[in-house]
């Protein structure tokens, strides 16, 4: 992985995809900054981005709204968003919230 806008990111030229990692606290600061990576990505041409939560603890309701951000960003580009590896309160978390039904969630 490398770092841009602050953010650890992979791409993969051969299938569209870019994986971008949360990072271990998700709120505002965190939150905007995988926002402009994903951005960057969706507008490089990006048809899959995969959210990595394997290393979150914690999202916070502005980081929550953040997400949601991005997968609107995502639909209007037709994109894909995959979110991988959530702990068993996110996931919970993005059930109740409704957000598992815009996504996909998967485990690596």
């Amino acid at each position: 992985m490398i770092t841009e806008n602050g953010v650890e990111t992979a791409f993969s030229a051969a299938d569209d995809k870019a994986v971008v990692l949360a990072g271990d606290y998700l709120n505002k600061l965190s939150g905007e900054a995988i926002e402009r990576e994903c951005k960057t990505k969706l507008e490089s041409g990006v048809k899959e981005l995969v959210v990595d939560f394997s290393q979150t603890e914690i999202i916070n309701s502005i980081g929550i709204s953040i997400l949601l951000g991005v997968i609107d960003t995502a639909a209007n580009s037709g994109a894909k968003v995959v979110f991988s590896d959530l702990n068993e309160e996110s996931a919970e978390l993005f059930e109740m919230l409704g957000l598992t039904k815009h996504v996909e969630v998967v485990k690596s």
